[in-house]
């Protein structure tokens, strides 16, 4: 019998807000725990619809302001975390409480699959394209062994519709979805299949599928814990990330600074 604080820790998960969107202040370590214990209740109640795990960074808050759809996807998610370093550095002095610390997609990803490999959990991964998706399963099961794919798909079927990766992951029974079809699309799909199928969690994981398999480089370990990783992509692929970065991270700061005046002024007044 799970207690109650087993049956109700999601709900109590601590948030923040940061330019306007609601995140989890939980640590990465705290994320994996609530994820095992969540699996715990679906092993004593049955499947359900998969509660949806969204990633947020600069480019997110930037997209939540000016794309209607996808902020329509992620105020329907059922938690979001900060992927970004960026956020995180945001949250000490602007958020209204502190991110205990970044929840890299990457690394929840290799945290998750030694996990499953241990407690017989499977994946359904989503997402790339088939020879980056079939590469990168093939380096799960060789680096846990034990890990079950349940089944996997690339991430080119929207023109031919959902319904078919719908019976797919029907089929496969996975315990947990990776979605990684970069932002806006992956959250705006991810809605659509967690009201179509059932699992555990459907988590948003952009290019992941690349960084395993060697695709993306990693930034130095210390850029990652200085929350700089972003800066290390940007010189890396600057054709690629570099309008994004320069777009997205002044407007995602100019956001957060204006919802935190807005709040702290809407706290004066009260």
């Amino acid at each position: 019998m799970l207690s109650v604080f087993e049956k109700t820790a999601w709900a109590h998960a601590p948030e923040t807000r940061l330019g306007g969107v609601t995140m989890t202040t939980a640590s990465r370590p705290e994320l994996l725990d609530l994820l095992a214990r969540d699996q715990a209740l679906v092993v004593a109640e049955g499947r359900r619809a998969p509660r949806t795990v969204f990633d947020a960074n600069a480019q997110g808050l930037s997209l939540y302001a000016c794309d209607p759809n996808f902020r329509a996807a992620l105020q329907q998610a059922d938690l979001v975390h900060a992927d970004g370093g960026f956020l995180v550095t945001l949250s000490r002095y602007l958020g209204s409480a502190r991110i205990q610390g970044r929840s890299c997609t990457t690394d929840m990803f290799t945290d998750i699959a030694a996990v499953a490999a241990e407690q017989g959990w499977s994946m359904y991964l989503l997402g790339a394209t088939e020879p980056v998706n079939a590469d990168c399963a093939a380096y799960l099961e060789r680096t846990y062994p034990g890990l079950r794919i349940a089944g996997r798909h690339h991430g080119f079927f929207l023109s031919d519709g959902i319904d078919n990766v719908v019976a797919d992951i029907e089929r496969c029974a996975p315990d947990i979805i990776w979605v990684g079809l970069g932002k806006p699309i992956e959250q705006i799909v991810s809605i659509e299949l967690a009201r179509r199928v059932t699992a555990t969690w459907l988590i948003t994981c952009g290019g992941c599928f690349n960084y395993v398999v060697g695709g993306y480089p990693r930034a130095p370990r210390w850029m990652q814990h200085a929350n700089l990783e972003w800066l290390h992509r940007l010189w890396c692929d600057p054709k690629r990330l570099g309008r994004r970065y320069l777009t997205t991270n002044p407007h995602a700061l100019w956001l957060v600074a204006i919802d935190a005046m807005r709040t702290s002024s809407a706290r004066r007044s009260a």
